[in-house]
């Protein structure tokens, strides 16, 4: 009997507790409220980001404060390490030899490299700082323009004295192979003939394509058939040539004999 006045008053507390649970969801120390967000006045912001350097810059690379040194020492050039606050110099002595010299090192006896900034290095004299800024007295050097390329002119073909080529000696010294793609013709392969004097003098190179004469485009068989009717005595003949992936004007100038 006592066994099951236990079991009973057990059931009854855990009943208890169940319907208290259901009853009053929330924690019994209060209703839980996340923490509202602070929001810096922009004073604080200004004075927080004022202090803030992003850049991890030393106090030594700000604005110059120290003395300028009266020493006869010569800037040429600053190495700034930005992650680390470092850096290093070259700096000539009185002597004019130039030297880098790291931060910290001994630059003469009793002055050490204590700071670089981008237009100036702080020394330790004996415990004093100084400033040693680089020389700007001159003129910033200028670089000279690059020279333009010249621009391409024709290549005029001459196989005399007087720059010219008879008509019968162009016939049998460049010969004309059509290129067709697909069915049709778009283009002539050129081709010198005997010793290759007049092709050369044409101006023309081996594996050249002749793409137009005149302005006309060689788009057919008639218009490479056409062609021999343009050697004709004084004429000037002006060829668009395909030669690799570029394309150039040749000019070539007939005599009148």
């Amino acid at each position: 009997m006592l066994l099951a006045g236990l079991l009973a008053l057990l059931l009854l507390i855990q009943l208890v507790r169940l319907v208290w649970t259901l009853a009053v969801p929330l924690s019994p120390l209060g209703a839980w409220q996340p923490q509202s967000a602070v929001i810096a006045s922009p004073a604080e912001r200004r004075a927080l980001f004022a202090s803030f350097d992003p850049f991890f810059r030393t106090g030594a690379q700000g604005p110059a404060s120290a003395t300028v040194t009266a020493l006869g020492l010569t800037l040429h050039g600053v190495n700034i390490n930005e992650a680390t606050g470092g850096g290093s110099a070259i700096i000539a002595g009185e002597d004019g030899v130039q030297a880098s010299h790291a931060v910290g090192d001994e630059i003469a006896p009793g002055v050490r490299l204590a700071g670089v900034a981008f237009d100036h290095v702080l020394l330790d004299r004996g415990g004093a700082r100084e400033s040693l800024f680089l020389d700007q007295s001159g003129e910033a050097p200028v670089a000279a323009p690059a020279t333009p390329l010249p621009a391409p002119t024709p290549e005029i073909g001459s196989a005399s004295a007087s720059g010219e080529i008879t008509p019968a000696a162009f016939r049998a010294g460049v010969g004309f192979v059509p290129r067709t793609e697909e069915g049709r013709v778009t283009g002539l392969v050129v081709q010198p003939q005997g010793d290759g004097a007049v092709f050369r003098a044409a101006g023309l190179r081996p594996g050249d394509v002749v793409r137009g004469i005149n302005g006309r485009p060689i788009a057919s068989a008639g218009d490479a058939a056409a062609l021999a009717n343009q050697f004709a005595p004084g004429a000037r003949i002006s060829l668009e040539v395909e030669r690799g992936a570029s394309v150039v004007p040749v000019a070539v100038f007939l005599s009148k004999q």
